[in-house]
């Protein structure tokens, strides 16, 4: 089994000049960074087969590396063309001070509960779905909504603002 020190050496040894070799294909530093560290990000996940019989994981990185560069930039492209097809995107007024707000105080909140919430108030899915999403029981969206809502209640300047967070799509 490879230790956590043999996979610090490797990549301190190796990432820098993977880094530039990257950086001079794609012509974006901060991208190539990006790209070579999700690619040994990846690499820990699966060190152990990767150095199996000493075999060097160096050149499995720098593919993966590249893949995601390649794989980046079609996202990157697709998009370019999806714009020059539809137009830039109108301008988007800033949100509100209630929707700031409400960001805030959900913010606070535990994730699970935050996103019970964010889902079936905003996503305007119903109790099953978002049990579903979230792979929990009916009764966990149930609980984490009313204790969500008591929350947010506590949380917001205006304990009128949450009117209209009553169950209504069980």
């Amino acid at each position: 089994m490879a230790s956590p020190s043999e996979f610090d050496e490797v990549y301190a040894a190796t990432a820098p000049r993977l880094i530039g070799q990257l950086y001079l294909v794609i012509g974006d530093l901060p991208e190539a960074q990006d790209c070579v560290q999700e690619a040994y990000a990846r690499a820990w996940t699966r060190w152990d087969r990767l150095t199996r019989d000493g075999a060097d994981p160096v050149g499995w990185v720098k593919t993966t590396a590249y893949r995601l560069a390649i794989s980046r930039w079609r996202h990157y492209t697709a998009g370019l063309r999806a714009m020059a097809r539809h137009g830039v995107p109108p301008d988007l007024p800033p949100p509100s001070a209630d929707a700031i707000a409400v960001r805030d105080a959900l913010a606070v909140l535990p994730k699970g509960m935050r996103a019970a919430l964010v889902l079936y108030y905003l996503g305007g899915l119903r109790v099953a779905e978002v049990a579903e999403a979230l792979e929990i029981p009916q009764g966990t969206v149930k609980a984490r909504l009313a204790r969500g809502r008591a929350a947010l209640a506590g949380l917001l300047a205006d304990p009128a603002g949450t009117e209209g967070w009553e169950m209504t799509h069980a």
